[in-house]
């Protein structure tokens, strides 16, 4: 009998071909049985008769998450997910699909055989990022990719001080910093010239952008390490600070951002012959 037996589903609305799938994987699964849960945000999308929750209730309720869509997609249910400590498995109605490893002409033989038993599941960490000023807090946010201090509206260096466990690191004048996670290394960061880390990693790479001096380059350090970035006090500009490219604040002069990782970590479900290096070559083009 499957560990899994009540299946949340989420995906992307404003797609036709992630709801098409959605469709397919929802009879699929209510035709073998399983107690099916949609995320209202899908509810009025499709025709059903299943149980519908808040996306942050599927936690509480399901034993598996899928995610029909892009890896936009799962990253924000894994925000909303990873202190539930439920598995999440993608279907790829995106592009890259990192994350989302299962094309949808393979919904039945693939989802199926996750709920046989026939998986892999991975581990990854999260972080937690908030925002102080004058001691007291402005905003915080959770990524699984990365979080980055930008410029915001407008093209301009940014100055910010930068400590990693208590420590002085460095000031920089750059167009910014992206802190990111293993996970988040195949993403903006490995654009911004960053390393690729495997996700098995307990690391955190910091990729600086378009740095005023050359000498800056990316470094990784230990996962458990405490960041403490203090906003220059002479900026021109109000530096943004986004979690995931999604959730964000506008910082002032000396703003104080921290950022550690989640104590909550997050469990991807793969099928199992899933390879991290046969992604990177299909995805980034390796075997051309």
């Amino acid at each position: 009998m499957s560990e899994f037996k009540n299946i949340g589903l989420i995906g992307r609305t404003e797609s036709v071909n992630a709801v098409t799938s959605l469709t397919r994987l929802m009879k699929f699964l209510e035709r073998e049985g399983y107690s099916v849960v949609l995320e209202e945000e899908i509810a009025g999308a499709v025709r059903h008769s299943a149980r519908v929750s808040a996306k942050e209730k599927l936690g509480e309720l399901c034993d598996l998450v899928i995610v029909v869509g892009g890896d936009g997609s799962l990253l924000a249910a894994a925000r909303a997910l990873a202190k539930f400590s439920v598995p999440l498995l993608g279907i790829n109605r995106g592009r890259l699909g990192f994350l989302t490893d299962i094309t949808p002409d393979e919904v039945e033989q693939k989802v199926g055989d996750v709920l046989a038993g026939k998986y892999m599941a991975e581990s990854r960490f999260l972080l937690d990022m908030s925002v102080t000023r004058s001691g007291k807090p402005v905003g915080k946010g959770t990524a699984l990719n990365d979080v980055v201090l930008h410029p915001g509206e407008f093209i301009r260096m940014i100055e910010f001080d930068l400590y990693i466990d208590g420590q002085f690191v460095y000031t920089q004048r750059s167009d910014g910093l992206i802190i990111s996670t293993p996970t988040g290394s195949t993403a903006y960061a490995l654009s911004g010239g960053g390393p690729i880390m495997h996700p098995k990693l307990d690391a955190i790479v910091l990729v600086p952008l378009n740095p005023h001096t050359l000498s800056s380059r990316p470094i990784v350090v230990e996962g458990s390490s405490e960041f403490k970035i203090i906003v220059g006090e002479y900026n021109t500009t109000k530096p943004y600070v986004t979690c995931d490219g999604h959730e964000q604040i506008i910082t002032k002069p000396g703003d104080v951002i921290r950022i550690h990782k989640k104590p909550h970590r997050l469990t991807l479900v793969h099928p199992l012959e899933h390879n991290f290096y046969e992604i990177c070559r299909s995805k980034l083009g390796w075997a051309e």
